[in-house]
Order: structure tokens, then sequence, then C-alpha cells
């Protein structure tokens, strides 16, 4: 991607090396991922749902100062995530304006290990998510190199899909899609909660696609770039994911949708542009 010398957003908390619980081991692995997907077992609920998550008394951390030296890696990564932030509220608000609406942008939380939200306790072993309950959005940078060694999604373009993907949750939170869907899962079974889960997040791949189709035409992307979101929206798969960790799949216990899926659905919002043609609920 295109994204040196780019404007980085503002709206970036910094709470590495804070101290936010400790403990939880930096990425996790497939294991971890698969965790994310079936259960939620950290208290936060990453599909993006509420899903009766208690709120944290107290406030979160205050973040101290940082360490002297990060690695290469790492402060490339942070600027990456604060420029495709930044991209993400220029395309958002625009939209937002030309319907007569503000957009309230979200926060973008950057942390080690493990850290406090109003949706529970965040661990990095469960991948980027984001918490509707205080509109922000968390990720352990360490993620990047889960996706490049344990799901074989590597490249900046792929982790700027995964940001993307979370800012779109930001969006059904606003437009009171998320709360509609909690709504509606806690009428229903298993089952039916976890479908509509499903059309959740298959929605916020295909405005992580409507992000991408404006950020090309901004010129951030280079050849090649597409391809590798592509690639990780494929190989974040319910699908591809089970019958990696288990040898088989569980299709009713699906909460982010197929490989294919996934990958459609960044497709329609990337060449249409328009909000209209993501209505994964009809």
């Amino acid at each position: 991607m295109r994204w040196q010398g780019r404007e980085g957003s503002d709206n970036v908390e910094d709470r590495r090396g804070a101290g936010g619980g400790g403990g939880g081991g930096r990425g996790g692995g497939l294991l971890g991922i698969i965790v994310l997907l079936v259960g939620a077992y950290y208290g936060v609920d990453l599909s993006g749902i509420v899903g009766g998550v208690p709120q944290i008394g107290g406030s979160a951390p205050v973040a101290r100062e940082q360490p002297a030296q990060r690695s290469a890696q790492e402060q490339e990564l942070t600027q990456i995530s604060k420029v495709v932030l930044r991209e993400t509220e220029k395309v958002w608000s625009d939209y937002f304006h030309r319907h007569g609406a503000h957009y309230r942008m979200p926060k973008m939380v950057l942390y080690d290990d493990r850290t406090h939200t109003a949706c529970g306790t965040g661990n990095a072993s469960a991948g980027p998510f984001y918490c509707p309950a205080d509109q922000k959005l968390y990720i352990d940078l360490s993620f990047y190199n889960t996706m490049k060694h344990e799901l074989g999604a590597e490249g900046d373009a792929a982790f700027a899909y995964v940001l993307a993907h979370e800012v779109g949750h930001h969006v059904q939170t606003v437009l009171g899609t998320i709360e509609k869907v909690h709504r509606a899962q806690q009428r229903v079974g298993k089952r039916e909660a976890n479908a509509l889960s499903v059309r959740l997040e298959l929605q916020a791949d295909c405005y992580a696609g409507l992000w991408a189709h404006y950020a090309q035409k901004d010129g951030l992307f280079e050849a090649g770039d597409i391809e590798e979101a592509y690639n990780a929206a494929e190989a974040v798969g319910d699908d591809r994911l089970q019958q990696r960790a288990q040898g088989y799949t569980v299709p009713h216990t699906y909460t982010h949708g197929t490989s294919a899926q996934r990958k459609q659905w960044f497709q329609r919002g990337l060449h249409t542009g328009d909000i209209e043609q993501c209505d994964t609920f009809k």
C-alpha cells in the first residue's frame, strides 16, 4: 500500500506498556482465532454483538511512558494502523455527511496482551475486536504475525482489511444494526443466533470492501493489494479455520461465515461502493 506520507488518525489510544491485565500471552495462534469465532471465551463479545457482556467497574489503565525502543515492524504497523483508520474516517464521514448525518469516529486502542474494555477483558490471543459499549476497536499489533504465520494472510493490505472490518462494526453500531441484531438474538435459539451473527459479520466485510472501493480510487492500493485483502477475507472463514484446527467443520456453529462468503461480500462492497448493496439480512 502507498501509506507512507499519508495523514494518520488522532483517534488512537496507546496502552502498550500500561500493564493492562498481564498474563494472556501475545498472539495465541490458530486456537485463539477459533475461540474468537466460536465463543468469545475471554469476556468480550468479539463478534461485535453486545450479547449480555457486563460492564467493567473502574476506568481503563492509564498508559505509562512507552518503551524507548520498539521493533521496526511494530513502528511501521503503528503508522499503517493510524493511516488506515484515518482513511476510514474520511470515507465514512463523507458518507454520513451526504446523508445529512454526523459520523461519530471510533477510537482505536493499541495494547499488549490484555486490556480492560467496556465489554470485559480483551485478550490478544483472540485477535482484534470491536466493543460496541465504548465504541472502540482494540488490537495487539502482534496479530500481524499471527496472520502471516498461522493464517497465511500476509501483507499490509491484508492487515488493512482486518482494521476496516472492525470499523465496519462501528458503522453498524452508529446505524443501530448491532442493537437490532442483539434484540433479535435474544428471541431465538443458538443456531438462529449464530446465523444472525454470520449476517452481521458479512455485512462488516461488505463495509470493509466499500471502504476499499474509495481507498482504491484515492490511490492507496498498489498492484497485488486487493489480492492480499481477498486472501485475508478467505483466511478467516469459519470453515477454513475449523478444518485447520480440528479436521472437520460444524456449519451450525459458524458465526462469521465461510471463506467464500467473506470474500464474496468484501468483493461486493469493493465493486459497488454502495452501502445499499451490503444488506446481508435480506
